[in-house]
C-alpha cells in the first residue's frame, strides 16, 4: 500500500466541500454506498447520533453526510432530534435522495440550541462549492474543526487497487471509547454492509480507541464508513482491515499529537502482557496519567510515574517482572531490567531528558506476564491546555 494525494476525494464517488468563516463551520460529503459507523459509549448521546445511527440501522447505506462545527447539538433533548433531522432533511431535499440516506454529525458546545437557520442558509453556499479533488477534502477537513489547530486527513492506495481515505477532527475531551472526534472514512471497494461493520469497529479498537488527550470521553464521537463500491473490487477482508487499520491509525496519531496545548506525541507500547486486555488497559493509563504526561511536557525524568500508571492500571502484573525503557530516534535508555532499576543515575537520567526534549516520545512497558500487546497514543498536558479549556465558551 501506498500514500496518495487528495484526502476523501481520492475514492471515486466521492464530493465534498465546507466553509468555516467563523466558530460556526458547515460541511457536505456526498458519497452513495453501503455504510457503517462506530459511536460514542458515553450515556449522554448528541441528537446526530441518534438519527445517523437510526438512519444506517434501518438502510444499511448513505448518500451523504452534513457536518457542523462550533454546536455539539448534546444534551438538548426533543428540540436537538429536530433540530438534528433537519439538517438530514435539508440535505436530502438538496440531493433528492431520501432522507434515511444522510448522515448527520455535530461538534461544538454541549447544552446550547442549534441554530438550524444558519446551517440552511449556507447549505447552498457548501454545495456549490463542492468539487472532486484535494482541495475539496481539505476545505471539508477544515470546516469541521473546533479547538483543532490543522486539518486531518490521508489517503492510501492498496496494493489490490482499492483506495481507502478519510478526514477527522478532535484536539481535546478524547479518550475514545471514543473522544470528540469525528470520522469520515471512504473506499471504492465493494464491500457488503456487515463486512464494512466489522471491519471498522476493529479498526477503531486499534487506532481511535487507542488515543487519550485528557481522558474524557464525548457525547458526540462518531465514525462513519462509506464504501462506493465505484472501483469494482471486492478486497479479501484481511486486505480491507490492514487498510483501514493504517488509515484510522494514522488519524488517530494525528489527534494526538494535536491534542489542546499538545508540544509532543507520546506512544506507549506494552508487551508481555498475560492477555490483550491487560496490555491495552497498561498502554492507555500511561498516556493518560497527568503526572506522566506533565513530566514530559517538562522534560522531568521522573520514570518512575510510568510504572505506577501501570500498577494502578487494572492490568495483572508483578512488578518483579515489569520492564520499561524510553525511547525517541535513535536514542534508547533502559531504565528497568525484570524489575530491577537498570539505571538511575546522572548519566540515566540525562539521556531521559533529552528523549523527553524530542518531538515523538516512546515508551516501552514489558509485563513479563504472557505474549499480548498494545499501543497507544497521547501527549503531553501543557499550560495551555488549561488556558484553552478554561476559555471554550469566552
Amino acid at each position: 500500500m501506498k500514500f496518495i494525494e487528495g484526502g476523501i476525494c481520492a475514492v471515486e464517488g466521492v464530493r465534498a466541500g465546507g466553509i468555516k468563516p467563523g466558530k460556526m463551520g458547515l460541511a457536505v460529503i456526498q458519497a452513495e454506498g453501503n455504510a457503517a459507523g462506530v459511536y460514542t459509549r458515553n450515556k449522554v448521546i448528541a441528537a446526530p447520533l441518534v438519527v445517523t445511527r437510526d438512519h444506517i440501522s434501518k438502510t444499511g447505506k448513505l448518500s451523504g453526510v452534513i457536518v457542523n462545527s462550533g454546536n455539539a447539538n448534546a444534551f438538548t433533548g426533543v428540540q436537538g432530534l429536530a433540530d438534528a433531522r433537519i439538517m438530514a432533511s435539508s440535505l436530502a431535499s438538496k440531493l433528492g435522495v431520501e432522507e434515511e440516506l444522510i448522515g448527520v454529525a455535530s461538534t461544538g458546545v454541549v447544552g446550547r440550541k442549534l441554530d438550524t437557520s444558519w446551517i440552511t442558509t449556507h447549505l447552498n453556499e457548501v454545495l456549490d462549492l463542492m468539487g472532486e479533488d484535494a482541495d475539496a477534502s481539505m476545505s471539508a477537513a477544515r470546516s469541521i474543526m473546533t479547538t483543532d489547530t490543522v486539518p486531518k486527513e490521508i489517503a492510501i492506495e492498496m496494493d489490490s487497487g482499492i483506495r481507502i481515505a478519510g478526514i477527522a477532527k478532535g484536539s481535546g475531551m478524547i479518550e475514545p471509547n471514543m473522544g470528540t472526534m469525528l470520522g469520515f472514512v471512504y473506499t471504492d471497494a465493494e464491500v457488503d454492509p456487515d463486512v464494512l461493520q466489522s471491519c471498522l469497529t476493529v479498526a477503531v479498537d486499534k487506532s481511535f480507541n487507542m488515543i487519550v488527550v485528557d481522558g474524557d470521553t464525548s457525547t458526540n464521537d462518531m465514525v462513519l464508513l462509506t464504501a462506493t463500491g465505484q472501483s469494482g473490487i471486492t478486497p479479501e477482508i484481511a486486505d480491507l482491515q490492514a487498510g483501514l487499520d493504517l488509515v484510522l491509525t494514522e488519524l488517530a496519531k494525528m489527534i494526538a499529537i494535536d491534542g489542546e496545548g499538545a508540544t509532543k506525541l507520546i506512544e506507549s507500547k506494552v508487551t508481555g502482557a498475560a492477555t490483550e486486555e491487560d496490555a491495552c488497559l497498561v498502554a492507555k493509563a500511561i498516556v493518560r496519567s497527568p503526572l506522566v504526561k506533565s513530566a514530559i511536557f517538562g522534560q522531568d525524568p521522573n520514570w518512575g510515574r510510568v510504572v505506577v500508571a501501570a500498577g494502578y492500571s487494572g492490568a495483572d502484573m508483578d512488578q518483579t517482572k515489569i520492564s520499561l525503557s524510553f525511547s525517541a530516534g535513535t536514542e534508547v535508555v533502559e531504565l528497568v531490567k525484570d524489575g530491577e532499576v537498570v539505571k538511575n543515575d546522572e548519566d540515566a537520567l540525562k539521556s531521559l531528558k533529552s528523549i523527553m526534549n524530542q518531538d515523538e516520545i516512546f515508551i516501552i512497558t514489558d509485563l513479563g506476564m504472557g505474549h499480548e500487546s498494545a499501543t497507544a497514543w497521547g501527549c503531553d498536558l501543557t499550560y495551555d491546555y488549561v488556558r484553552i479549556n478554561a476559555e471554550y465558551t469566552t
